[in-house]
């Protein structure tokens, strides 16, 4: 099985529309995304990547699961 790796921002946001979350949208310092009654914060867009850490702690607070996260887009 694949791991997480590092993502781009863009990219990031493009998977989660997928997944049915709308936005980004900007209200404070940080840009979040929604999904039914569920918000959660994301980073600012940056020229880095996403972190591996960071990123596993957006999926689990919008239940997705890694398994289903590297398996949709199979990620190597």
């Amino acid at each position: 099985m694949s791991k997480l790796g590092p993502i781009l921002w863009i990219k990031f946001v493009r998977r989660m529309r997928i997944f049915g979350w709308s936005g980004p949208f900007q209200e404070g310092k940080h840009p979040y995304m929604v999904k039914n009654n569920i918000s959660i914060t994301i980073p600012n867009p940056h020229e880095g990547d996403i972190s591996v850490d960071l990123l596993a702690r957006i999926l689990r607070q919008a239940g997705i699961s890694r398994i289903l996260w590297v398996s949709k887009f199979n990620v190597q």
